[in-house]
């Protein structure tokens, strides 16, 4: 696969942006990830990863990223002793989380839009 898109990509001025939107293409169907309090959810399976086989997973970026990665951030620091309590209710936690979430899906439609629109120009550029 990796072969047949190599060479579909070509050397001209557009070859590195095919490449790109294709490779996105080819990963879109992987499942994503979800921000959640964890005080709201009684399931604790729903805190495993299943691609790293553990049962307890949390995933941030740099807190100057997305403001999800702000809140993960203080949360575990409050939760290790490092810093004070957060004074949120577990519930305007999980607000937060899903209107992260909300945002995230939006942006992710978007793109998946651009680059849907691109390809599509592509192959009638190509046919």
């Amino acid at each position: 696969l990796q072969k047949s898109l190599n060479e579909t990509f070509g050397a001209d001025k557009y070859s590195r942006a095919r490449k790109e939107v294709l490779t996105y293409m080819l990963s879109r169907p992987m499942q994503m990830a979800l921000y959640f309090c964890t005080g709201v959810l009684d399931d604790e399976t729903l805190f495993r990863h299943y691609a790293l086989n553990v049962p307890f997973y949390t995933h941030f970026t740099s807190p100057i990223r997305r403001y999800a990665d702000i809140m993960v951030h203080r949360l575990l620091s409050a939760s290790l002793g490092a810093s004070s309590p957060i004074k949120m209710e577990k519930e305007d936690i999980q607000r937060q989380a899903e209107h992260c979430n909300d945002r995230k899906m939006a942006s992710k439609r978007v793109q998946e839009l651009s680059t849907d629109l691109f390809f599509s120009v592509f192959v009638r550029v190509r046919a």
